[in-house]
């Protein structure tokens, strides 16, 4: 016999990732999506009320060189060992997806006193920018192989932190997302890199196939930017209802959940 918890509807806000490439819009989406948030729900910015504008938590690349804390301090190991290349490949790729998995963990460490009391957070890549990269750089020319290790290494992520709520995913034709990043960081990409973004964004969207329920796909080569922040800011809202309790999946079932405290009724299946 299974032993298996009862749902409950939880209080806690809601755990939102935006994911893509870089150049496909994803940090001025987004805030337009909040801007058109504080308007339609009348929001005062306070944000010390629960339900007021999200916590953004910033991606790895929007980060300050220097903030302290220990997932900075890893992050900036990666840089280290990379030595500048824009991905952190530092040539070992299984010990720095485990890296960048500690890092995404001790995200969740921060945000979860916010998340408590009710306030959506929305992270600027989670757990798939790292599942997808990694699954690349370990099966660059087997495209089946880095899915399949995508899926894996989501698998093993969720045994020591809960995946998003909501996954809302960025795409773009990959030329246009590339042309975007080397104009704003006025660089060219080496051909092998604009390889990898391209390969990354059509393994975003396989992955996204693979998990209809969590994730949210917005296409920039189907709707206007308009239109496309109007989906991110309708997803954003509509994520704070019906959530469940939430728990450290290496506790077990029994566990209280690590928002509201309440623990499991758990019931035969």
């Amino acid at each position: 016999m299974t032993i298996t918890p009862v749902r409950h509807s939880c209080t806690r806000g809601p755990l939102i990732a935006i994911e893509g490439i870089t150049g496909v819009g994803k940090t001025y989406l987004t805030h337009r999506a909040l801007e058109a948030l504080d308007v339609l729900d009348g929001q005062a910015l306070d944000e010390t009320v629960p339900g007021a504008r999200p916590l953004l938590l910033d991606g790895f690349s929007q980060r300050a060189d220097g903030r302290p804390g220990f997932g900075e301090a890893l992050l900036g190991a990666l840089r280290e060992a990379s030595a500048g290349d824009p991905f952190l490949r530092g040539g070992t790729p299984l010990a720095e997806t485990w890296l960048l998995l500690a890092i995404k963990r001790y995200d969740l460490d921060t945000v979860v006193a916010e998340l408590a009391r009710g306030r959506a957070v929305v992270e600027g890549r989670s757990v798939d920018t790292t599942a997808v990269c990694q699954a690349l750089l370990l099966h660059p020319d087997t495209p089946g192989s880095a899915l399949e290790t995508a899926r894996a290494l989501l698998d093993f992520a969720s045994a020591y932190r809960p995946l998003p709520d909501l996954t809302i995913l960025i795409t773009d034709d990959a030329h246009a997302a590339i042309a975007r990043t080397q104009q704003r960081d006025q660089r060219v990409l080496t051909s092998e890199q604009a390889r990898l973004m391209e390969e990354a964004c059509a393994l975003y969207e396989r992955l996204a196939t693979t998990d209809p329920a969590r994730y949210r796909v917005v296409d920039r080569r189907t709707v206007d930017e308009r239109q496309a922040a109007e989906l991110v800011r309708a997803w954003i809202h509509n994520a704070r209802t019906g959530l469940d309790c939430v728990r450290e999946p290496w506790q077990g079932p029994e566990a209280r959940c690590m928002c509201c405290g309440r623990r499991a009724d758990l019931a035969p299946a």
